[in-house]
């Protein structure tokens, strides 16, 4: 294998999450949206049990996902006596700002059951795999896990079970500009045992 090392270590230092309000409102084609997901699909998995599912919404489906998440959140939080106005109107808008919004949900497989936390760590790789196209294609995206993510009433829109786990949002737009990032060294988290 030749690979461009240098290339790769770029793209991997410059993968960033840029939110929603920052994108320019310009729509991705839809080619680097399924190549992102193509390359998801090539995230570690124990067993082989594949477990990330996405549901891509765009276009008039962006307008479905606004008004089924807020109305679902204004639903249970009536109920729970936290409703707050704001954070409706955040989720009904939030969508409306990316070209494509990729829904991602964690099914378990019945016959090959591996501990969950693997299951996640694939859904955490498979995503990490569609920030680092995204990256090499100039789009900006957010992985985002508030509003109605963690709702168990959210399961059945998004075709999973009571065992699988929704795992929410991930955001992609053009960015207005990149941002810089920042980590401490990668040697004050790191240990050799020689």
């Amino acid at each position: 294998m030749n690979f461009n090392t240098a290339e790769l270590n770029t793209i991997i230092q410059q993968r960033r999450s840029i939110l929603p309000n920052l994108y320019t409102g310009e729509v991705i084609d839809d080619s680097i949206i399924r190549q992102m997901i193509e390359n998801a699909n090539w995230a570690p998995t124990h067993k082989q049990t594949e477990p990330w599912r996405f549901i891509v919404f765009k276009g008039e489906g962006l307008k479905k996902l606004a008004e089924y998440q807020s109305e679902l959140y204004k639903k249970v939080s009536m109920r729970t006596g936290d409703y707050k106005e704001e954070k409706y109107i955040k989720l009904r808008e939030k969508p409306l700002k990316a070209s494509h919004v990729i829904a991602i949900g964690m099914k378990r497989n019945e016959k090959e059951l591996v501990p969950e936390v693997e299951e996640i760590a694939s859904v955490a790789c498979a995503v990490e795999n569609m920030y680092l196209t995204a990256t090499a294609y100039g789009v900006a995206c957010y992985w985002g896990t508030g509003g109605i993510t963690y709702m168990e009433e959210a399961k059945e829109f998004f075709g999973l079970g009571k065992n699988d786990r929704f795992m929410g949002f991930f955001y992609a737009g053009i960015p207005k500009k990149w941002t810089n990032g920042k980590r401490s060294p990668a040697e004050e988290k790191t240990t050799w045992v020689e």
